[in-house]
């Protein structure tokens, strides 16, 4: 009986980031990671390894090499991927290496900016500010609608979302997958050095629960940049989105805050991750 596939995920946040994760209550982006990953392998069978490449002296599990792995995937980070430093090279040089080693790569959010970065593209702070909570309307272009990342997904559709900076220039060998009004790059696929690439600047990986908790970690600064008139009025928003989470029969709440099934329905939410999986990760697996 053939094992199920072996999974490296490089969870991007600082150990300060993630403690700011841990205090809010929300799930730290590597495990929330790992048990999508392991929901979206068909039968659910998968082994996970968790490295936190921002810490000093981060590296692979002892013994283990990248091309031990059948994908990679990335998650999010608060870090800012065109400020080098010991949090952020280290991350850029180890995409490299994926890229370099073959071994198919996806991610969110920070690993659409760390892969595009690491191929030799760039990133900046998007001039129209923070992009949160749902991306709106985001539109497959033409390379999108024909590429695999997007089989079996709608030509527009909303998602969860949480970033400042963006892309702002593609690499040799980077398509533009997807877009909206607010981020001109919502996914890329990225072929450089033989290795690939499939990034999402949003988040199949929240859901509404883990939405509410990252909206309660960030509440002062998102009530700084006006998303809140008060601390008390993000309390009730986050409290609100906690309910329809225990309740999704809450129309009241899922009308009000133009919420649907692209984000409620687990099954629309990730279906990039599971072409991901079916497409890139299961044909390359050795034995």
């Amino acid at each position: 009986m053939s094992k199920g596939p072996k999974y490296l995920v490089l969870d991007g946040y600082s150990t300060t980031g993630r403690e700011d994760l841990r205090s809010g209550g929300a799930t730290t982006a590597g495990e929330l990671y790992a048990g999508m990953l392991r929901k979206c392998t068909p039968g659910g069978e998968a082994d996970v390894d968790i490295v936190f490449p921002a810490d000093p002296a981060a590296s692979l599990p002892e013994g283990a090499s990248i091309t031990q792995y059948d994908g990679i995937a990335w998650t999010g980070s608060s870090l800012t991927v065109f400020e080098p430093g010991p949090a952020v090279t280290p991350q850029i040089e180890f995409a490299r290496a994926a890229f370099e080693a073959k071994v198919p790569s996806f991610g969110s959010c920070w690993a659409a900016q760390i892969a595009v970065v690491a191929a030799g593209g760039a990133c900046a702070r998007n001039p129209k500010g923070r992009e949160m909570f749902l991306a709106r309307k985001i539109a497959l272009t033409r390379d999108g609608r024909g590429h695999p990342l997007y089989r079996g997904k709608k030509a527009v559709f909303d998602a969860w979302i949480s970033h400042d900076d963006e892309i702002t220039h593609l690499p040799p060998g980077g398509q533009i997958l997807s877009s909206n009004d607010f981020t001109h790059v919502q996914s890329v696929s990225v072929t450089h050095e033989g290795g690939t690439f499939w990034g999402l600047q949003y988040h199949p990986e929240y859901n509404l629960h883990e939405m509410a908790r990252l909206c309660y970690c960030r509440r002062e600064k998102l009530t700084r940049m006006g998303f809140f008139k008060d601390v008390d009025a993000a309390e009730m928003f986050v409290n609100e989105l906690e309910a329809l989470h225990q309740d999704p029969a809450r129309r009241d709440i899922s009308w009000r805050l133009g919420i649907d099934d692209d984000v409620l329905n687990e099954d629309i939410r990730q279906v990039e991750v599971r072409n991901w999986i079916e497409l890139q990760v299961l044909p390359g697996m050795s034995g």
